[in-house]
């Protein structure tokens, strides 16, 4: 006996199958899963294998075996769907294939085997609805809408904020980037792989600082450290790899509340199969316990879960910064796994690769607006002085992070939202957002591969108020290492400001409000 569940919003349908308690059967096991989506054309669609491999537009008859979720398919010029799962908590990952036999159609499979007893219900299957690309990308509240509401009883703890990775893994690094982070508005300074040993090898010890001598060579103090950033007010981040939190999560978790750590970032965390899911959902409940935020790396994309515990800050699952991506295919990050929910970008600022393969400075700032992260990562290769010289280039070329005037937005630009709208949207070639906090607004425009023109409508800001706006664009006329320049208006709800981009290029404007208008 099973019972088919249907919910349908105005953001979409979604549906899943209950196997309630009946006589006789105590557990089933289920070795496939075979849903078909069945569309009336060859529709294009936006298809990636791994959840940090590039994406490709193709038809739906030539989607990639093991296709990732959100599938976004392009109807036609008033409607765009997205093919989602949410609820995903101990279960065998949804991805999507082909269908051979009949054309036109999308099948569902799992990534192994799935054992449960009754009774149960399986993940979300999810229909997002939209008029375009941008629309979903509104409305994608829908997944996590679908998880059960928060389990947490006290979330006063859970903080999200900016985070500045400290590349040196050293005491005096350690400082400067607290102080750094302190100064600049910023909440968090992580230390990732090598401060227990080397991450890949069974016998590194995540309860104690061992340093990889071919990541750092100078000492690390952590019980200093951790002293001087509780002084400071910012919270320390530990990354620990999936080989070390198997076997020792248990004993890592109340050792690093005592030691007085903010948070995980979980490295190269299995995925797909149920034992995997349920693995890495149950880390993050215990996590909770002991009042720890989480960051997943590497393979993870989110269905949701964050909304029952929401110390799930955010995860990976993206084509980000450390894969240097060209704007145009961070325009369809934004509008194709951005769907799924929060992405940890880790943006680059310094970094030789902003110019050389990525994009534009601008672009960079306009991230920070347009890839919502509630942890999120500034400056990712970049060190605070006065941190010691790194010459191994494990990370990359790391520079000094510079007092550019245009850092300020960085400053400013808050971590979480309190409401969104998409502007602009083309996937791959353009995409301008929208958010707010509290009275004021920021708003990120990046630009693909072509010169584009458009116009930025104010009309959703508040009628009664005018607003200072600070405009951050590329100039290479500008004489700084980054060549951004620094604009400044008023605006008002009737304003509408025409935006010419070069190729390559990007935006950034913080809106604050005045007095009201009389």
């Amino acid at each position: 006996e099973v019972t088919l569940i249907c919910r349908a919003y105005d953001e979409g349908v979604a549906f899943s199958i209950e196997f309630p308690s009946q006589n006789g059967i105590d557990s089933i096991q289920i070795n496939e899963e075979r849903i078909s989506f069945c569309f009336t054309a060859d529709h294009p669609a936006w298809s990636a294998n791994r959840a940090q491999a590039p994406y490709s537009r193709v038809p739906l008859s030539k989607i990639q075996n093991g296709c990732e979720r959100p599938l976004v398919i392009e109807i036609d010029s008033s409607l765009t769907i997205a093919l989602a799962e949410a609820k995903l908590v101990d279960y065998a990952r949804m991805k999507f294939e082909p269908d051979t036999t009949r054309y036109n159609n999308v099948i569902t499979q799992l990534e192994g085997t799935v054992n449960k007893a009754l009774p149960f219900q399986t993940p979300w299957r999810v229909v997002m609805t939209g008029k375009n690309a941008g629309d979903l990308l509104e409305k994608n509240y829908l997944i996590l809408n679908l998880n059960d509401p928060c389990a947490i009883p006290d979330v006063s703890w859970i903080k999200p904020g900016k985070v500045l990775r400290e590349v040196t893994l050293t005491t005096a690094g350690a400082i400067a980037a607290i102080d750094f982070t302190s100064s600049h508005n910023m909440q968090y300074v992580e230390f990732d792989a090598g401060w227990y040993g080397p991450e890949n090898n069974d016998s590194s010890d995540a309860r104690a600082v061992n340093l990889d001598p071919a990541r750092s060579k100078a000492p690390l103090d952590m019980k200093e450290v951790l002293d001087y950033a509780r002084s400071k007010d910012i919270g320390i981040l530990l990354y620990v790899n999936r080989r070390a939190l198997e076997r020792q999560i248990d004993e890592l978790l109340p050792l690093y509340r005592d030691w007085g750590i903010a948070g995980i970032k979980f490295g190269f965390v299995k995925v797909g199969t149920q034992d995997a899911t349920a693995w890495l959902h149950e880390s993050i409940m215990k996590a909770a316990e002991y009042k720890l935020v989480a960051d997943v790396h590497d393979e993870y994309r989110p269905t949701g879960f964050s909304r029952t515990y929401p110390n799930f800050l955010t995860m990976e699952g993206i084509r980000g910064d450390e894969e240097s991506p060209s704007n145009s295919h961070t325009l369809i990050t934004m509008f194709t796994r951005m769907l799924a929910g929060q992405g940890d970008n880790t943006i680059c600022y310094y970094n030789e690769r902003v110019e050389n393969k990525m994009g534009s400075h601008a672009s960079q700032l306009a991230k920070a607006v347009c890839i919502f992260s509630p942890l999120q990562f500034l400056y990712w290769y970049d060190k605070a002085a006065p941190a010691l010289k790194k010459d191994d280039g494990q990370w990359g070329a790391t520079n000094y992070i510079g007092n550019e005037p245009e850092l300020e937005l960085f400053d400013n630009v808050p971590a979480v939202w309190d409401e969104t709208l998409v502007l602009h949207a083309k996937i791959g070639e353009y995409g301008v957002i929208a958010r707010e906090k509290g009275d004021e607004w920021f708003i990120g425009g990046i630009n693909g591969a072509s010169a584009t023109s458009l116009d930025i409508n104010f009309s959703f800001l508040d009628p009664d108020k005018v607003y200072s706006a600070k405009i951050y664009s590329d100039d290479p006329s500008v004489e700084t290492r980054t060549h951004v320049r620094i604009d400044s208006m008023r605006v008002d709800r009737s304003t509408v400001f025409p935006v010419s981009l070069n190729p390559d290029n990007g935006i950034a404007i913080h809106l604050k409000p005045g007095n009201k208008i009389n």
